[in-house]
């Protein structure tokens, strides 16, 4: 396992004042590491910006010495017992399940086990019991994506038995027999493991694949059986007058099992027919780390985003949080709405075409210099797979993310700064300082947990880059925000596309299900598009109802690579005057940081058949007139037809728009992921810079424009 030399995280990614935030560090040093509190103003380690922007925050938190310790993270998903069982044989003792395995590397993969007795898939694919009295192996090789109930017998009378039974296809059943020396009963205390095999207190042995129904027979009656159909929503198991299993490391629920055959495909509907669970040898959402420093919010302390810095031999980390105000005392004007559930989906994202050649600007930037995909073992993204091929659904930030701190680049070969989420992101605050526009910080979670209450004190809210994931709690707090008079800023593209859902037993997991349409990484299984924690259809806002036209005005239409293109101006409407004063040309954001260009790589447009109806005017626009750009599956019909009815020409395409709501509010979108890399061009003083300083002038009052 490769892994950093100084690295950590924290349990929460956002406090007010009064709250605490636990440090969780790993250092292999033997010497103390620092730690020194700064606040993030410019997450853009591009030399051409200025490099990263961070103040020393010493009157706020006194920096400290902390002794170095390494803490260790164990990758793998199983199931364990909360309390030993007791097994008391005097005939016979079995285990038994269904398995489909979903990769078969060539190692020993455990089903079950219990004390030094293993139900597993060895290194060739073959079936074996092993155990202090001996070992049996079937012959034939099992094969991947295939149901099979299999059983492994210990007789006292002298024979071990291990059998296997094709559910599926043939339903051939395979047999194997050893005869071994009469043994005495069978007596001990111990907890049983499913999916992985417990040595000196580590998991080893994890199963790829999905099981079904383990069970535990003592002289023909059964001892413990588990249903997995049972708690879905949970981390646990529920058996039949017997111990429940915890979950460890999260593997994938709501998964079709051995019995499911297309008549349902919603679990809650039918939970028989979903009555297994798929393990992963690389399942990891929560390190478990010791803490080893608190920071306690003070209550002077301004809301903003702020780092913890870990330094020591030579290394050094930056673990960022975010500061909200007090509820109900607001410092600004205005809010800036942090997209830390898409923070957390993306976190870890291993590009497949990263290489290591980016390290030569790494270095000479001084960015962050680690990447996911060269450190695989901390665990990837909800954009990557497992070893087998699955997608990967559930996420947590309760581990380092490597693409979650300042510096850190997303497109090393781009001509540009090449960066995505919290460091583009950056590119908003650099520039609100830079304007000396105050602003507050509301993160996704607090959105999520109070609603409406979170924001509605605030002339004016606004999102940075990419908001792109979403639980109903948050897009319905925007709503009613917009809908109360709130000005809503949509300072991004792609936004508000996926919908997703957090545990209940820990709502820092969050679970997407990307079912049928949309730009996805990898697509959900048919009659898997139910999520896991609430029963809900996942996939598409758009499938469910909620496109992003009805919030903002304009909704995800067309990716490209990450390049940019400039708008021009579309409306000399003299009600829209303002926005482009002290603005003479009709090309705008022919510029940026983010792919040169302040309209590109994911573009949003207005269509008329999803909004609201509202008065939506488009101000200035950019085509894609290069062919650079793809329409979005869901826009997509045939290879001649698309959604609009028109020519695909027309709606490749990013739509700046402004609209007012009844009741006072009004939605300003800019259509593009990278509009925001072009406000810090030229030191901040640009077309594009000014146009947004007219747009919050509106509501925040005069913003000093030139620097």
């Amino acid at each position: 396992m490769r892994t950093v030399p100084l690295i950590g995280y924290s349990d929460r990614l956002s406090a007010r004042p009064g709250e605490k935030i636990e440090f969780k560090v790993s250092s292999k040093s033997k010497l103390d590491y620092t730690v020194n509190l700064y606040r993030s103003i410019n997450a853009d380690p591009n030399p051409a910006i200025g490099g990263l922007v961070e103040e020393d925050c010493n009157h706020l938190f006194k920096p400290i010495k902390v002794p170095s310790r390494e803490q260790r993270f164990y990758p793998g998903s199983y199931a364990k017992t909360a309390i030993p069982l007791k097994v008391e044989a005097s005939e016979s003792l079995s285990l038994s399940c269904k398995c489909c395995p979903t990769f078969l590397a060539k190692r020993e993969q455990c089903l079950m086990s219990i004390s030094d007795i293993s139900l597993s898939i060895g290194r060739n694919g073959n079936l074996n019991l092993s155990s202090q009295w001996g070992t049996v192996e079937l012959r034939c090789r099992l094969s991947e994506r295939n149901w099979y109930q299999v059983e492994g017998k210990i007789s006292i009378a002298g024979n071990i038995t291990i059998t296997c039974q094709e559910i599926q296809r043939r339903k051939r059943t395979f047999e194997s027999i050893i005869k071994i020396d009469t043994i005495g009963a069978i007596n001990f205390g111990s907890s049983l493991t499913v999916a992985a095999r417990i040595n000196q207190n580590i998991a080893k042995q994890h199963f790829n694949g999905k099981i079904e129904s383990p069970a535990i027979t003592v002289d023909s009656l059964p001892l413990a059986k588990w249903d997995f159909s049972r708690g879905m929503k949970t981390s646990n198991v529920f058996g039949t007058d017997c111990p429940e299993l915890q979950l460890i490391n999260y593997p994938t629920r709501a998964v079709k099992s051995s019995t499911w055959d297309g008549s349902e495909m919603n679990w809650t509907h039918k939970p028989e027919h979903y009555a297994a669970i798929h393990f992963h040898e690389d399942d990891i959402y929560d390190f478990g780390w010791e803490t080893d420093f608190t920071f306690e919010i003070p209550k002077i302390m301004d809301s903003g985003i702020y780092l913890m810095k870990i330094r020591c031999d030579g290394n050094e980390d930056s673990i960022p949080f975010f500061v909200c105000p007090q509820i109900g005392n607001r410092q600004a004007e205005l809010c800036v709405l942090v997209s830390t559930f898409t923070y957390s989906i993306y976190g870890n994202h291993a590009r497949p075409d990263y290489s290591d050649s980016w390290q030569e600007k790494i270095k000479d930037w001084k960015a962050y210099p680690y990447n996911p995909a060269e450190y695989k073992d901390y665990g990837l993204s909800t954009y990557n797979y497992h070893s087998d091929g699955s997608g990967i659904c559930y996420a947590s930030h309760k581990r380092p993310l490597f693409n979650l701190r300042p510096g850190y680049i997303t497109f090393g070969n781009s001509k540009c700064s090449g960066l995505r989420h919290f460091p583009a992101d950056s590119h908003l605050i650099a520039w609100l300082h830079d304007k000396k526009i105050s602003y507050d910080i509301i993160t996704d979670n607090e959105l999520h947990n109070e609603g409406f209450e979170a924001i509605k004190e605030y002339p004016m809210v606004t999102t940075g880059t990419h908001p792109e994931y979403h639980t109903s709690n948050t897009l319905d707090a925007l709503m009613s925000y917009r809908n109360s008079g709130g000005s809503l800023n949509y300072l991004g593209g792609n936004g508000f596309y996926w919908k997703i859902a957090r545990q209940q037993q820990d709502p820092d997991i969050l679970e997407i299900r990307r079912a049928e349409d949309g730009i996805r990484a990898w697509a959900s299984e048919p009659g898997e598009y139910y999520q896991s924690f609430d029963g809900k259809y996942g996939g598409l806002w758009r499938r469910n109802g909620r496109p992003p036209q009805q919030l903002v005005g304009v909704g995800f239409t067309a990716q490209g690579t990450f390049i940019g293109m400039p708008y021009k101006r579309s409306t000399h409407e003299s009600n829209m005057d303002w926005i482009f004063e002290g603005i003479d040309e009709d090309i705008i954001g022919d510029f940026g940081f983010s792919g040169n260009g302040a309209a590109g790589f994911e573009l949003d447009r207005v269509d008329s058949k999803l909004d609201e109806g509202q008065d939506i005017q488009i101000i200035a626009q950019s085509y894609d007139t290069e062919k650079d750009f793809m329409l979005v599956p869901e826009e997509q019909l045939t290879h001649l037809t698309n959604m609009s009815g028109g020519l695909e020409d027309n709606v490749r395409r990013a739509d700046m728009v402004y609209f007012d709501v009844e009741g006072g509010g009004n939605v300003f979108s800019t259509g593009s992921i990278t509009f925001c890399g072009s406000l810090p061009w030229k030191n901040y003083d640009n077309n594009i810079s000014r146009l947004l300083a007219n747009v919050f002038s509106k509501r925040l009052g005069p913003i000093k424009y030139s620097v």
